[in-house]
């Protein structure tokens, strides 16, 4: 649960989320803007505290305490993918992604190993020395997933992932979270979007409205089996 505010000025915006991620699932989260999505990321990711509840991931528990006492779910747990894709205009792919592990406390020779490591993962492999104005917009976000996945964290939350490349891009982007669930770590994805298509990739779509997980189909929680008479 997660409120702002005090007195008859407090909204309360998570009212109580039970949900549960498997390993090497992915997850669309939809609702409309301000029903709490990107609120509920953040506590995930160690960004932000909750005023009740707890998350467990991987065998950590946390939810409670500010940023300051989880610095090991963001070092260690979770991978953050944005609709910006977040890139040091100056730095080229290789360097965007190296310097992340390194600032995380990784030595410089290993972050570089892991970093191609990465990038060759998401199909980068020829694009390393290259700088953000040198690549499409859906290479840029590749450099972004690479930087995720590259410490090797269990799961990526992703807001609005494909929220600024073209269809094309965007469906690209979804082919390789796939790939990604799929693969030998199995890594987990949270990811919030306005698209019902990009959503419908998902292995399960869930609904927050009104501060709670409404449903886990989109068209039960949106009541369109009942139009028209119609049953699934």
């Amino acid at each position: 649960m997660k409120g702002f505010g005090s007195g008859s000025n407090r909204l309360e915006v998570l009212k109580g989320i039970d949900m549960e991620i498997s390993r090497g699932e992915m997850v669309a989260l939809m609702g409309p803007s301000g029903c709490g999505k990107s609120t509920l990321l953040n506590i995930i990711g160690g960004l932000l505290a909750g005023d009740e509840g707890s998350i467990d991931l991987d065998g950590r528990q946390y939810g409670l305490k500010g940023p300051a006492n989880v610095v090991d779910i963001r070092r260690e747990k979770v991978g953050w993918i944005f609709q910006d894709f977040h890139l040091l205009d100056h730095l080229n792919a290789l360097d965007n992604v190296a310097i992340a592990l390194e600032i995380s406390g990784v030595p410089a020779l290993e972050a570089e190993k892991k970093a191609e490591a990465a990038l060759i993962r998401v199909g980068l492999e020829d694009r390393m020395d290259h700088i953000p104005d040198q690549l499409s917009g859906g290479q840029q976000q590749r450099v972004a997933i690479a930087r995720a996945i590259a410490g090797e964290r269990p799961i990526l939350l992703a807001d609005e992932p494909t929220g600024n490349l073209d269809i094309s891009s965007g469906q690209d982007i979804i082919k390789l979270f796939k790939e990604l669930c799929r693969g030998e770590d199995q890594i987990s994805i949270l990811m919030v979007t306005h698209d019902p298509d990009i959503a419908s990739q998902a292995d399960r779509m869930l609904l927050l409205r009104d501060g709670t997980v409404a449903a886990s189909d989109i068209r039960t929680a949106w009541g369109l089996d009942e139009e028209d008479g119609e049953e699934e």
